[in-house]
């Protein structure tokens, strides 16, 4: 893609978004063909709404999230700041094809993690946190059928992001705890109604958290001090409605809660 096109694939994409609209597919002439196209149409779709980056998110870091959105492997989004709220948040429904919210481990940075050639360890990654948190997202698709446009158009499209909520920072000695066997559990108007586990999120929240520093490096943005970084649903995405009040609970790392407007 040229940057003409880049530029051009971008205010589509961001048109929809102001506008609660939908597309088929970006035109073919500005469609990306690759990964690397896609994340360079969300880079300029973050410019051009103006917003600060509140951080990122990963989608499809489960089994279940990949066949919500029709892909093999986790995806890179960014989360644009006028869309995070701290919890209990209030959001929307108007305009959201999805309909869904999922249950996440969110780390929020304390250090860069620059671009570079050689690949972050676990470690390191884990050594640049500040904190844990639960956390809530509710994505949606700028895409009517979102599970059929393929990778590089929803990279381009920040990765079905829309509402985010950060939960409380934990005082839990997380670092010292198995966030891949931790339970996770979702509730709707007070009900639960799914289980499931950091396992569910590339094997451990820890290991996603590295894939996506690790992705950024390659992709010559990195991580930066106060990022937040969502790594993706623990449980399998929860069909909500409007006038629903949604839980994500973590036990003692804590709880994320979202209602939605009637």
């Amino acid at each position: 893609m040229t940057p003409a096109s880049i530029e051009q694939a971008a205010q589509v994409l961001w048109k929809a978004w102001q506008g609660g609209t939908t597309l088929d597919a970006l035109p073919e002439n500005v469609r990306p063909a690759s990964r690397e196209e896609g994340f360079a149409v969300q880079l300029a779709i973050a410019k051009q709404s103006g917003d600060t980056r509140f951080g990122w998110k990963i989608a499809a870091t489960s089994s279940a999230g990949q066949a919500h959105i029709g892909v093999d492997g986790p995806l890179p989004g960014t989360l644009l700041g006028k869309r995070a709220r701290t919890c209990p948040a209030t959001f929307s429904l108007a305009h959201n094809l999805m309909g869904v919210f999922e249950a996440e481990f969110a780390f929020r940075m304390g250090r860069d993690l620059p671009p570079r050639a050689a690949p972050y360890s676990t470690e390191e990654v884990l050594a640049a946190v500040a904190t844990l948190h639960p956390a809530i997202e509710v994505p949606d698709s700028r895409y009517r059928d979102f599970v059929r446009v393929g990778a590089p158009q929803l990279i381009a499209d920040n990765a079905c992001a829309s509402w985010f909520a950060l939960g409380p920072a934990t005082e839990a000695p997380w670092r010292e705890m198995d966030l891949a066997r931790h339970p996770v559990t979702a509730f709707v108007n007070g009900k639960l109604v799914q289980t499931g586990s950091g396992a569910n999120v590339l094997g451990d929240p820890r290991v996603a958290l590295t894939w996506i520093a690790n992705e950024l490096s390659r992709l010559g943005t990195g991580l930066s001090a106060g990022e937040v970084v969502t790594t993706g649903t623990c449980v399998a995405p929860v069909a909500v409605k409007a006038g629903d009040a949604v839980a994500a609970e973590f036990g003692p790392i804590g709880r994320a809660e979202v209602s939605f407007d009637a």
